[in-house]
């Protein structure tokens, strides 16, 4: 059994999956916010709570908004503040004495999508999280690629590529630096660019309905959007060049993405044009990081969603 621990804002969700994917429990606690220790014995408590209902031991993975060091095996990057500067892979380890997983919530998307999701049987898949912000993940050959620094798949805090004029120096992100991609491919930077460009202040879905009515405003808008996530899409397929790209978070429920606008645009974008990457849309939805992070702990030979050549334990 494997058991995948989601650490969120206002939640922590976790969940148990047996041998071949299939869910057998799932359960949540409010986040103790501001509590570091309580959100140590939270985690721990779930985990606990799971196996009493399911009369089984499972591994245990955890998703977090941040990433864990290598070098130091602190917590870094994490919105969730108090967990910063604590050695929570260590301490979760110590309240449960086993080993325990921790890694990035988008590369827990993108493991989840590549195991036995949309992403199956591609051996390198790019997740992309766009929501209230955006994110990426890395896995290869079942695994996630976190890197030394635990940077890997930080797509959100690179720069707009190719930015016109117009477009600089962008807007301030919360990272101390302008332009990054969080601030145009996201929620939050659809809303912030309709605005400077209308004097219109509508919320992300309200925008969405609006050019689906017709408002030309609301349809350039997302013209913007699908353009400038295609240059960023371009970065990545330079550098890593993936079988697929799988896209999760709120506005993965974009149809457009999906239409073949985003594909033509990225062929054009990428070096030397003609890049026929896949673009899929997401199968597990919200599920995606607490089932990713049951899936730090890599398939075994012959169970399900396993490739044949790949790199597992």
């Amino acid at each position: 059994m494997r058991i995948g621990v989601d650490v969120g804002g206002t939640k922590i969700e976790a969940i148990a999956l047996d041998a071949h994917g299939v869910e057998l429990q799932r359960i949540r606690k409010p986040t103790p916010k501001g509590d570091y220790a309580g959100t140590v014995a939270t985690i721990a408590g779930l985990v606990r709570e799971l196996e009493g209902m399911t009369g089984e031991k499972g591994t245990v993975g955890v998703g977090i908004p941040g990433t864990i060091v290598r070098s130091t095996g602190l917590v870094k990057n994490a919105n969730s503040t108090w967990m910063n500067g604590r050695a929570l892979q260590q301490d979760l380890r110590r309240e449960l004495d086993r080993e325990v997983r921790c890694a990035n919530d988008a590369n827990c998307f993108a493991i989840s999508e590549a195991t036995d999701g949309a992403g199956r049987g591609y051996e390198v898949v790019f997740g992309v999280i766009i929501g209230t912000g955006c994110g990426g993940g890395v896995s290869i050959s079942g695994r996630i690629h976190t890197g030394p620094n635990g940077l890997g798949g930080e797509w959100g805090h690179t720069p707009l590529p190719w930015a016109t004029a117009e477009e600089l120096p962008g807007a301030l992100c919360y990272c101390g630096r302008h332009g990054c991609l969080e601030t145009w491919i996201s929620g939050t930077g659809l809303e912030w660019d309709f605005a400077r460009e209308t004097s219109r202040n509508l919320r992300g879905p309200e925008i969405v309905a609006a050019a689906e009515a017709g408002d030309e405003e609301a349809q350039q808008a997302l013209n913007r959007l699908i353009e400038r996530l295609a240059r960023g899409l371009a970065t990545v397929v330079n550098v890593l060049d993936p079988d697929a790209i799988v896209i999760g978070g709120g506005l993965s429920n974009l149809k457009r993405l999906y239409d073949g606008e985003l594909a033509l645009r990225l062929r054009d974008y990428g070096f030397g044009g003609g890049v026929e990457t896949p673009i899929l849309r997401n199968q597990h939805g919200d599920s995606s990081g607490v089932r990713g992070a049951a899936w730090l702990w890599p398939l075994q030979k012959g169970e399900a969603g396993s490739v044949e050549g790949m790199n597992v334990d």
